[in-house]
């Protein structure tokens, strides 16, 4: 649930949705939460598959391991543009855990989460 990847930090990245009609997680014409968090963890898969590359290293396969301090204050309606952005705050061996924030077009922060990530 990503169209576009935006820009790639040293420790993070941004990528771009548009959210459809036809998506499975859009109900009555919102996107879900599990959409929400379905964006954030493939904006970090996108990440750890860039990370991988830099290594010539195939992108390794990820786990959601847990959902910290998860916060969704306003749903995206279809047609609407959100941006994602993600932080890498540390990794030990195969856990990477990320910060994750979500606006909508003006800016307005409507997502945020720590994601705990298991790679294989």
């Amino acid at each position: 649930m990503v169209d576009k990847l935006i820009s790639i930090e040293e420790h993070g990245l941004k990528s771009e949705f548009i959210v459809s009609s036809g998506n499975v997680l859009v109900v009555n014409g919102i996107f879900q939460e599990s959409g929400l968090v379905e964006n954030m963890a493939q904006t970090a898969a996108i990440y750890a598959g860039h990370i991988a590359s830099l290594s010539n290293k195939p992108a390794p396969v990820g786990y959601i391991g847990a959902l910290k301090n998860l916060q969704i204050t306003t749903l995206p309606l279809i047609k609407e543009k959100i941006t994602t952005s993600i932080k890498l705050a540390s990794e030990v061996m195969n856990i990477q855990i990320v910060e994750a924030k979500v606006r909508n077009e003006t800016g307005k922060l409507i997502a945020e989460c720590e994601l705990r990530i298991f790679l294989k």
